[in-house]
This record gives structure tokens, sequence and C-alpha cells, in this order.
């Protein structure tokens, strides 16, 4: 139990480092709302190396303080929206086996655009903000990509790192 709770901590305190550096150094494609989300790095890694729980706490704690750290009630609700919908994807494609560590980044990173641009349409009642959501597909696919290809390579070190300390 002590040895999943330092991980927890451990996992929750880098999502949180990556999420500040992100924030001091955005990316400015002169596209709003795009970024790598380095942060979901550390969720996937969660949900391949810990679990279904404990990837959503992850998630949620890592949204909470980063909102109350980096943002404002606004940008914390559709992160919410986002995180929300990118866990309930991933998860759903770890699942069913059909995609690999990347594919279900891929997702997640689709998904949660999808989730904050919905949060968006229902907060300033206009529809028209779906006409953005193309460029977001494209930029939660390149950002899922790079990510999901990072997590696979973690997730690979970390198992053969517990394979060896268990023997």
């Amino acid at each position: 139990m002590a040895k999943k709770t330092a991980y927890m901590g451990m996992l929750t305190a880098l999502a949180f480092v990556l999420s500040y550096i992100e924030f001091l150094i955005p990316i400015n494609l002169g596209i709003p709302g795009v970024k790598l989300g380095l942060a979901n790095l550390v969720t996937i890694v969660a949900l391949y190396t810990m679990g279904v729980k404990e990837a959503c706490t992850l998630s949620l704690v890592r949204i909470v303080l980063n909102g109350f750290t980096f943002g404002n009630p606004a940008a914390m609700l559709y992160s919410l929206a986002g995180g929300i919908l990118s866990l309930l994807a991933m998860i759903g494609a770890r699942r069913i086996k059909l995609f690999s560590v990347t594919g279900v980044s891929v997702l997640g990173g689709v998904f949660h655009n999808l989730g904050q641009i919905m949060a968006a349409v229902l907060v300033v009642e206009n529809a028209r903000l779906l006409y953005y959501f193309p460029v977001l597909v494209l930029s939660g696919t390149l950002a899922g990509t790079v990510i999901g290809i990072l997590a696979a390579l973690i997730i690979k070190r970390l198992d053969k790192l517990i394979r060896e300390q268990n023997q």
C-alpha cells in the first residue's frame, strides 16, 4: 500500500510539473487552445501501470490543482470536460484491446478536444464553435501521437523494471 501511495504521489507531482512546464512554455501556432498535453503522458502511464481508478484519480487531482494554480474556473471547467471525455475514450479503447498505447493516446487527445469544444458550445450557447473542431482533431491527433509514443516507451521501461524487481 505504501509503494502504491508513493507511486501515485510521484505521478501526481510529475503531472503537475509537466503542466507547469507547458504553462511556462506555451506552444503558439496561431491557433488558440492547441497544446501538447504533456501531463496526459502521466495519465496514460497510470492507466497502463496502475489501473482505471488510479488514472481517474490522478487526472481529477491534476485538473483541480492546475485549475487553482494556473487557471480560472472557466479553464477548469473546460479541462474537466475534456479530461472526463478523454479518460472515458482511453479506458474504452484500452479495454477493447484494438489500439496500441499510441492509438489510445490519439483517441484521448481527440476526445479531450471534443469535450472542451462541447463545453464551450454549451457555455457560450453558440454551435458555430464546432467549425473549429477539425483543427482540434488534427492537433489532438498530432499531440496524441507524440504523447503516445513517449508513453509506450515509458510503460515498456517501467514493466521491465517491475519484472526485474520481482525476480
